[in-house]
This record gives structure tokens, sequence and C-alpha cells, in this order.
């Protein structure tokens, strides 16, 4: 893990001591909006990984830069394919959704661009999963047109 985190941040060519601590707000403005336009990132340090393919502990690999957290953009797959319930199911158990959602809004907006969800990985099958310490925030864009049938929507 170790050696290929480091590897990929010597090929972003960072400055010294850079640190990647990015508020809810900057992920959102900066990076989610940007990606979903098609517009060029700030800087290329999230990987596009789909996340439910592996298990969490598989990530760090394939993260471009962190070391106890990461970021990565995925396709939101649908549990059925003209539902908008997310598929959450991942190679040896799935995410469960917990707590309340909190909507992200830039400052002196009061729309929210973004909603911010906890997940929790829980090993095994549902309902009878075992709950790990493994925590993922997901962040999607909060547009009310939506279609189901838009990928990675």
């Amino acid at each position: 893990m170790g050696r290929r985190t480091r590897d990929a941040e010597a090929e972003l060519n960072l400055p010294p001591g850079f640190r990647f601590h990015p508020t809810d707000e900057e992920l959102v403005v900066h990076y989610l909006c940007r990606k979903a336009a098609c517009q060029r990132l700030p800087v290329p340090i999230i990987a596009e990984v789909d996340l439910y393919k592996y298990d969490p502990w598989e990530l760090p690999e394939k993260a471009l830069f962190g070391q106890r957290e990461w970021y990565f953009f995925t396709p939101r797959d649908r549990k059925y394919p003209n539902g908008s319930r997310p598929n959450r199911a991942a190679a040896s158990g799935y995410w469960k959704a917990t707590g309340a959602d909190k909507p992200v809004s830039p400052p002196g907006s009061g729309r929210p661009l973004a909603i911010k969800k906890a997940l929790v990985f829980y090993h095994g099958k549902a309902p009878r999963g075992v709950k790990t310490d493994w925590i993922m925030h997901e962040y999607r864009l909060a547009d009310t047109n939506r279609s189901p049938n838009r990928k990675g929507a």
C-alpha cells in the first residue's frame, strides 16, 4: 500500500508539505461539480474507481493520494433498473447508510449543491452482516432533475 501511494503522489508533482484536507464545500464546488460538468479539476488527485467492486481494505492502494483518508469518484449503481435505490453491495459485504443526510451549500448560498451521506461497511450478507470500523462519506449532487436512467447520476 505505502509504496504504491508514494509512487502515485510522486507522479502528481505535488509541492513538499502538500496537504489535501478539503472542506465539504470545497470538495463539492471544486471537484464534484467540475467533474460532473466535465471541467478540469484544480489538481488531478481523485481517482476514478468503482468502489463497489472492492472491499474497503483494498481501496487505499487504488487511491492517488492519502494515508488515512482517500477520495474517489465512483459511478452510482442502481439496485433495480427503473428504481432510484442505490446498489451498495461490495465484494464481501455492503455499505449501509447511517445517520441523517447533510446538505452541503457553498458559503452565502441557502440552496444545497450536494448531499453528504455517511455509510458503514458490513461484512457478509444483509441483514445479518457484521459491522466494521470502515466509514465512507458519499457526496452526490442535489440536482432534483436526475433521471434513474442517467448513468453515474
